[in-house]
C-alpha cells in the first residue's frame, strides 16, 4: 500500500513530535503493509510556517534515520496545503509542493468555515494543469450542508481522499456515515491515513481498506490504497487512471446488509 497523506516528519507540525515517534510510526506503517509514505506536513500561514526547503531537508534527514534504523519504508513528500488566493502561483513557482513533484497536490479546506468560491478556485487550479486532492471532506463540520459541492468538485476533476480512521468510526458516527455515503456515491479516489501519532491517528491503512471493500468491492478498495496512489507517484494523467467504481456487494457479503440499508436511507432521503 501507498499512503499519500501522513504527518510523519518529526517536529515539523502537529504530527510526530520527535524522531523516536516518527520511527515508531514508520515501523507501524511497514508492519501494516505500507511500502511508501508521502510525508505531507501542514503549510498553514500563521501556524505552521513550513517551506518547501524545510520539508525537503526534513525528508532527507528522515530517510537517513530510516536507513540507520533498518526500517524498509520509502518516503517522499508533498504538503497539506490550506486554501490561499495565491494557490496556482505557489504551485507554479514551486513554493507550494505537489505530491512527489507530480501534478497532484493535497487541498485542505478549512475545517469549520465553508470557503467561499471553492469551486471557482478548484476550476482555476484544474485549468492550470493540476489535480487537487481534497483531503478528508468527510471530517469538515459543514460537509452535509455543502455535500453537493464536493460531488461537483469530483465531477470537475478533483479527487476526494477519505481518512482511513473515518471509516473505522474514530471521528464519531457522523463522520463515519458521511464517509460511507461518499463511497456509496462512487466519488472517493483515495484512502489515506492522515497519520499524526501513535494513539488515535496511527499511520495504518489495512483495516480501513477492508472496511472500504464492504462498500466498493475488493478490487476498488485496492485501487484506493495502491493503484491510484501509484498513479500519483508516476504523475499519470488523470484520464489514464481508473475512475472510482462501486461494486455492488453479493448477498453473502459480510457488509452487504449494512450497505444496502445505508443506500436505502441515502436514496430515500434528501441530498
Amino acid at each position: 500500500m501507498i499512503d499519500v497523506h501522513c504527518h510523519m516528519l518529526p517536529g515539523i507540525d502537529d504530527g510526530a513530535r520527535d524522531l523516536d515517534m516518527a520511527l515508531f510510526m514508520a515501523r507501524l506503517a511497514v508492519e501494516d503493509g505500507i511500502t511508501t509514505t508521502v510525508c505531507t506536513p501542514h503549510i498553514y500561514p500563521g501556524l505552521f510556517e513550513n517551506t518547501v526547503e524545510d520539508i525537503r531537508e526534513a525528508v532527507v534527514d528522515f530517510r537517513q534515520a530510516l536507513q540507520l534504523a533498518k526500517i524498509p519504508l520509502e518516503v517522499t513528500y508533498g504538503a497539506d496545503i490550506q486554501i490561499t488566493p495565491e494557490l496556482v502561483q505557489g504551485l507554479r513557482s514551486g513554493s507550494l509542493p505537489t505530491l512527489h513533484h507530480s501534478r497532484y497536490f493535497l487541498f485542505e479546506p478549512p475545517h469549520h468555515i465553508a470557503p467561499p468560491g471553492m469551486l471557482d478556485l478548484l476550476h482555476n487550479v484544474i485549468l492550470s494543469g493540476y489535480v487537487p486532492v481534497i483531503t478528508h471532506p468527510e471530517r469538515l463540520s459543514y460537509v452535509e450542508e455543502y455535500y453537493d459541492q464536493f460531488l461537483e468538485a469530483a465531477s470537475m476533476g478533483a479527487w476526494l481522499q477519505i481518512t482511513g480512521g473515518s471509516l473505522l468510526g474514530r471521528f464519531g458516527p457522523r463522520v463515519k456515515a458521511v464517509s460511507e455515503r461518499f463511497l456509496a456515491e462512487g466519488v472517493v479516489h483515495l484512502l489515506a491515513s492522515d497519520g499524526h501519532n501513535l494513539k488515535n491517528r496511527t499511520p495504518e491503512l489495512s483495516e480501513a481498506r477492508d472496511a472500504a471493500a464492504l462498500w466498493v468491492g475488493e478490487e476498488e478498495a485496492q485501487r484506493l490504497v495502491q493503484d491510484r496512489p501509484r498513479a500519483i507517484l508516476d504523475n499519470l494523467e488523470p484520464g489514464l487512471v481508473s475512475p472510482p467504481h462501486v461494486q455492488p456487494p453479493s448477498r453473502n457479503s459480510k457488509g452487504g446488509k449494512g450497505r444496502s440499508s445505508f443506500l436505502g436511507r441515502l436514496l430515500g432521503g434528501a441530498r
